[in-house]
């Protein structure tokens, strides 16, 4: 394995009250939003960008894990902590946090994995991305 699965990024999110549901805590789903805002943020909306348009090459969660342990609320800002190891050739783990301010544990916790698809959609190895070094 290879990567940084002690350093972690913060990525802030702001709980817009579209976020939430009738019970005014955020919606579910929407945790996976934020996580992906972070993985973006960390590889590079430009890296994406030519990764998509020059090569045709993206990435596609593989595999999930969410827990859900305490709700954001309407105003609130979260801090998404995350992440990442290598594992081979064709995979990159991510660990995502949702952490509320001054919480003693994360809100949300989620290990994500991601794989590297190519032009067909064929499952191609993950290319050389700065953020892995």
């Amino acid at each position: 394995m290879t990567g940084s699965d002690k350093e972690v990024h913060h990525f802030y999110a702001q709980v817009y009250y579209e976020d939430t549901d009738h019970s005014g805590v955020v919606y579910h789903a929407n945790y996976l939003k934020y996580f992906e805002r972070a993985r973006e943020d960390i590889i590079g909306v430009n890296t994406l960008s030519k990764m998509w348009h020059e090569d045709g090459i993206g990435f596609a969660v593989y595999k999930l894990n969410v827990g859900y342990h305490d709700g954001a609320v309407f105003g609130e800002k979260l801090d998404i902590r995350t992440s990442w190891v290598k594992d081979g050739d064709y995979r990159i783990i991510f660990t995502h946090e949702a952490w509320k301010p001054a919480a003693a544990k994360p809100a949300v916790s989620c290990t994500l994995e991601l794989v590297c698809l190519g032009p067909n959609k064929q499952l191609i190895p993950i290319p050389t991305l700065t953020f892995l070094n």
